[in-house]
């Protein structure tokens, strides 16, 4: 069972940053993908960034180079950092992960689909204001 324990969220002014973490704990997987997703009212969750144990990155259509997610292996937490935040990135954000399924070989192919991550954390809340 893999636990994770997001923190970092708040309120900020659009225009502002915010760090995200979320800590990984349990029985974790060598290989495996991990991913932040997020969800506001009216809106399925959808995909903020994944990343793979292979190190390859992939982004929501509307994070225009403005996030950037990272794993900080010494403490065994997935960052993302995002930047210039707007309004319409008011939402719970979220840590996943899945069980190595996504992963053979050495190379990841981590999907977008929320459906295909095991595990999740209890999600922080980015309020951005104008």
């Amino acid at each position: 069972q893999v636990r994770l324990q997001e923190a970092g969220g708040g309120s900020v002014q659009a225009g502002g940053s915010l760090r995200l973490s979320c800590k990984i704990s349990g029985d974790t997987y060598h290989s495996s993908c991990m991913g932040w997703f997020r969800s506001s009212p009216g809106l399925a969750r959808q995909e903020v960034a994944t990343l793979g144990s292979d190190g390859s990155t992939a982004y929501g259509d509307f994070v225009k180079g403005r996030f950037t997610i990272s794993k900080d292996a010494t403490e065994n937490t997935l960052v993302l950092q995002i930047n210039n935040l707007n309004v319409e990135d008011t939402a719970i954000y979220y840590c996943a992960a899945e069980d190595g399924f996504y992963c053979r070989g050495g190379a990841c192919h981590c999907p977008a689909d929320q459906n295909a991550y095991n595990f999740w954390g209890q999600g922080t809340q980015v309020t951005v204001s104008s």
